[in-house]
């Protein structure tokens, strides 16, 4: 969920501008991302509080990053560094769970990068992405189940996996320790 008054005016401004430069109505976007237009109208006007699944709906409607509706403009560095902290969580689960989205790549073809901490028996079921996106799963800590399209998988730390993201997939944290993991989002190239 959008947590700042500013963070929600730079995601207010963002899907905005997306959906402008798409050409898309609200109502066309709302059908497309699966989101109410109230909750389009209230969001582009600052007064929404999407949370992490409406967010990546809306993204992958508009062919863009989840963090492209999250950042502002660039600023010109050559090197940015993001600490943990400074970024707060898309999504935290009822057991202290959490996933942030730490930064994404420019270029032809964004990759995003995330911070995930799964406690054990938590789960996350994401919403399956558009065709051509990969996920790259990285335990570093403890031990996962990552569900792809029905398919039980076990990650223990140091060990790693990708699949395609556009089938349907959970992330859910196993065994008695919280699971912490890097996941990076690699999105097609833009039309």
């Amino acid at each position: 969920m959008v947590e700042t008054v500013a963070a929600l005016r730079t995601v207010a401004h963002n899907v905005r501008a997306a959906r402008t430069r798409a050409g898309l109505s609200l109502e066309e976007l709302g059908r497309r991302a699966q989101v109410s237009k109230g909750a389009l109208v209230a969001l582009e006007k600052a007064q929404g509080n999407p949370n992490l699944a409406t967010l990546v709906r809306l993204a992958d409607t508009l062919g863009i990053s989840v963090s492209a509706l999250m950042q502002g403009p660039p600023e010109g560095r050559v090197v940015r560094v993001v600490a943990a902290e400074a970024v707060a969580p898309l999504w935290t689960g009822e057991r202290g769970s959490e996933a942030r989205l730490m930064l994404t790549t420019s270029g032809p073809a964004p990759v995003e990068v995330w911070r995930w901490r799964l406690e054990p028996d938590e789960e996350y079921p994401s919403h399956p992405h558009q065709a051509g996106v990969v996920e790259t799963v990285s335990v570093t800590s403890g031990r996962m189940t990552l569900t792809v399209d029905g398919t039980e998988h076990i990650l223990e730390a140091g060990q790693t996996a990708t699949f395609d993201g556009d089938a349907s997939h959970t992330y859910r944290g196993s065994g008695t320790q919280p699971c912490d993991l890097i996941m990076t989002v690699h999105l097609p190239p833009a039309p």
